[in-house]
């Protein structure tokens, strides 16, 4: 059963910077496009960042090009995102995707799996 299980969330002050982790129990795991989601309250599940397979492409929304940064780590089956300069708009509920051989601009209705989020809060 595949599991993807995110960490590193809490609450920050504008400026602030955290690292999320996300756990992936993929037996296949290098052969996956990874990727963050974030969902603010009432609004849809938004693209974050993606990374290829191999981790040689990457992929950011236009709102943390340049305050963050995603990587993976094959031989340990996960995924990061680094998130410097928080913003109060960057608060949400972060999820963790993954899709096999999929591009790096991942979209929700392409995601084979999906882990149970990770809040987080940024405080202005």
């Amino acid at each position: 059963q595949v599991q993807l299980v995110e960490s590193g969330g809490g609450l920050v002050q504008a400026g602030g910077s955290l690292r999320l982790s996300c756990a992936a129990s993929i037996r296949t795991f290098s052969s996956y496009t990874m990727g963050w989601f974030r969902q603010a309250p009432g609004q849809e599940r938004e693209f974050v960042a993606g990374i290829s397979w191999s981790g040689g492409r990457t992929a950011y929304a236009d709102s943390v090009k340049g305050r963050s940064t995603i990587s993976r780590d094959n031989a340990k089956n996960t995924v990061y995102l680094q998130m410097n300069s928080l913003k109060p708009e960057d608060t949400g509920v972060y999820y963790c995707a993954a899709n096999r051989l999929g591009p790096v601009v991942l979209t929700t209705t392409r995601v084979d799996y999906w882990g149970q989020g990770t809040q987080v809060t940024v405080s202005s």
